[in-house]
């Protein structure tokens, strides 16, 4: 028998998925979908089209004419609504979820190392949410760009980082936020975190008076200089919003002089 009505709890975990598998991978054939239908108890059809009806409510995708299905539920929209809300929130209710579909522990699903965590008290509980946030939105972030760093292309896993465009120390609200962050590899990724660089508000690299200092270095003109007012690689989905990118640029990065 077919089951038509889907939980609250079974559409959170649909978006968790939606937020950790890049679009052009939403597919029934995808192993991650088809893992999911599984654990849900439901097909992997379904479970990839409510994927699909996910992403027809992001404006950006709808802009560059990526969408899904033309109509969805009511839902889908109060979900989409909720984690942009509260993304901290839902993040971990999410994963909590997924856990408790699993019949595991919210360590061994969302895979986190437990090394340096205490065995228990309040300090254990806060440093495992703390872990399991930064996991989803690393996940979010590198499935949104492909796994690639959205400046050189480079596709090392090891060698990528989900960097906040608004620092994680200054904007609470959205450390979760994937219209907060950006892939990048661990050099660009330290150079924008030190406002060496910075991604402005149509998306292309500005390099900093301090990087155009050191112009005739051989890795600044190597590792630097070439990307200079070129466009990023954009994300497939959560495009980075103008709002952090603003921030970032009047906040953290070095003007040119």
């Amino acid at each position: 028998m077919t089951r038509d009505n889907w939980t609250r709890d079974e559409l959170i975990v649909a978006f968790n998925l939606y937020c950790k598998i890049p679009f052009r991978k939403i597919t029934y054939k995808n192993p991650e979908i088809m893992n999911l239908a599984k654990t849900i108890g439901r097909t992997s059809s379904a479970v990839a089209l409510k994927l699909v009806n996910f992403a027809r409510l992001d404006p950006e995708l709808q802009k560059r004419k990526i969408a899904g299905m033309s109509h969805g539920s009511k839902s889908e929209e109060k979900i989409w609504n909720e984690f942009h809300g509260n993304w901290e929130e839902l993040a971990f209710e999410s994963e909590l979820l997924l856990a408790r579909f699993k019949g595991e522990s919210i360590e061994n699903s969302a895979k986190i190392n437990l090394d340096n965590i205490p065995k228990e008290g309040k300090e254990r509980d806060a440093t495992i949410k703390a872990r399991v946030n930064q996991n989803f939105f690393r996940s979010a972030i590198l499935a949104s760009y492909d796994n690639k760093c959205c400046i050189t292309g480079i596709s090392i896993p090891e060698l990528l980082v989900a960097s906040h465009i608004a620092p994680w120390s200054k904007d609470e609200r959205n450390r979760l936020n994937p219209h907060n962050g950006l892939c990048l590899n661990l050099l660009h990724d330290k150079a924008f975190d030190r406002g060496l660089i910075t991604i402005a508000e149509d998306y292309t690299i500005k390099l900093s008076s301090a990087i155009m200092a050191y112009g005739d270095d051989e890795a600044i003109e190597k590792f630097f200089l070439p990307y200079n007012n070129r466009s990023i690689f954009l994300p497939n989905k959560f495009l980075p919003d103008r709002y952090f990118l603003r921030y970032h640029y009047e906040n953290i990065f070095i003007k040119n002089e």
